[in-house]
């Protein structure tokens, strides 16, 4: 008599039923981690955005104090309007980014710096654009210490600043803001790599008359001629005396004519000159002025 089989037990198929419970176990593992972090996420943005509401709205940081600094030519109200912050804004409601962007907007700021003074001061810092001459194309812009073009002249602007004439504007790089045709809004810088030569002699020329013991001082020239083949020609002290420097060599040229107008001080009977050419160190030229 055969005996019973013994039935065999499917382990593949047990395995398979334990791999499937352990994948379903690990995936609502994973799903209620994540909506957990979900509603951690949540409530984590919710509590901000209640804390921020809270802060922004408390009467404790309301703005009670508005203090300008480093401003000369404009005056705190211009610099407080151009802001467009007012007393009793929460300090921490006002976007000082936005807030920096309106001020450079502005012509005659450089630089803006806005800070919080806890727990209810907004402070201001500009740094205003220093005028150094007038660049004269067939209309009038202000650049300043570092060959920037910032404004269009206007009559209100200042005047007795070395005009320089001759200049193309060619010869400067002016990125204009595409639509943008208000010169007053416009920042314009020169580019480095791209001036040329003669805007960069001009610069050079400014420079040395910003020292006060600079023989030419900017102060005393009243205009600055470019000419592409001769050079510069610089008008000072009175505007028919001229003073040629061509190119190069600036600060001996300068030094030069200090020898030369001793020399012409010391000479008896010397009225004044018109012009003085400075070209060629080994022959200098000295128009003097005729004897009616």
């Amino acid at each position: 008599m055969l005996g019973r089989k013994q039935s065999r037990k499917n382990h593949y198929k047990q395995r398979s039923e334990k791999k499937l419970r352990s994948i379903s176990s690990g995936r609502l593992r994973f799903l209620f981690k994540a909506v957990a972090g979900v509603i951690f996420v949540g409530l984590m943005i919710v509590m901000f955005i209640f804390s921020y509401d809270l802060i922004t709205q408390c009467n404790y940081f309301k703005t009670k104090s508005l203090t300008v600094a480093g401003n000369n030519r404009l005056s705190d109200k211009e610099i407080i309007s151009r802001a467009h912050i007012k007393k009793g804004i929460n300090i921490f409601s006002v976007n000082f980014s936005l807030v920096r962007k309106r001020l450079l907007e502005h012509p005659w700021i450089a630089e803006a710096e806005i800070s919080r003074e806890l727990p209810s001061g907004i402070n201001i810092k500009v740094k205003e654009q220093k005028p150094l001459a007038i660049i004269d194309m067939g209309r009038r812009f202000l650049i300043n210490d570092n060959g920037e073009i910032f404004k269009e002249w206007r009559a209100a602007d200042p005047e007795g600043l070395p005009v320089i004439t001759g200049l193309e504007y060619s010869d400067i790089f002016i990125p204009v803001p595409s639509g943008s045709n208000n010169w007053n809004r416009k920042i314009a810088r020169i580019d480095s790599q791209l001036c040329n030569t003669i805007f960069a002699a001009v610069m050079d020329v400014l420079h040395l008359g910003k020292s006060a013991e600079s023989i030419l001082p900017n102060r005393e020239i009243r205009q600055i001629q470019v000419d592409r083949e001769i050079g510069l020609t610089v008008y000072a002290f009175n505007k028919v005396k001229a003073i040629r420097l061509g190119y190069d060599n600036y600060q001996d040229k300068y030094n030069l004519l200090k020898k030369v107008l001793l020399y012409i001080k010391k000479i008896k009977d010397f009225k004044d000159y018109i012009s003085i050419d400075l070209n060629n160190f080994n022959r200098i030229i000295v128009n003097p002025v005729r004897s009616e």
